[in-house]
């Protein structure tokens, strides 16, 4: 099963459980700032670290290159992902193929 990003579902991952996937973090993260943004449209965004909140001019940052970019590794990730399940793929077709010719060969 996947989510909405393509990423697979972890809730039932026999490799890892999602607190060990930083990934899924990532992803998590890049949700929750999309939907703050959304909800405090026109509002200045707090910081916990400084008394200046994020204005209109920083806000468009977030939005043009900070969010982009977080999409961009996520699209990556992706990627990666696609690629080490075309070879976990090809070697598990590997295996099977042997496996089909040994059959064969005990049953000759």
């Amino acid at each position: 099963m996947a989510t909405l990003s393509g990423f697979p579902s972890a809730a039932a991952s026999p490799f890892c459980s999602p607190e060990e996937d930083p990934f899924l973090l990532l992803e998590s993260t890049l949700r929750s700032v999309q939907e703050i943004l959304n909800r405090r449209r026109g509002l200045p965004l707090r910081r916990v670290w400084i008394e200046q909140p994020y204005g209109e001019e920083e806000i468009t940052l977030l939005e043009e290159e900070v969010l982009p970019a977080l999409q961009s590794c996520l699209e990556r990730i992706g990627e990666i992902d696609a690629e080490l399940e075309a070879q976990q793929e090809a070697e598990i077709a590997g295996i099977e193929a042997e496996r089909a010719a040994a059959l064969e060969l005990a049953q000759a």
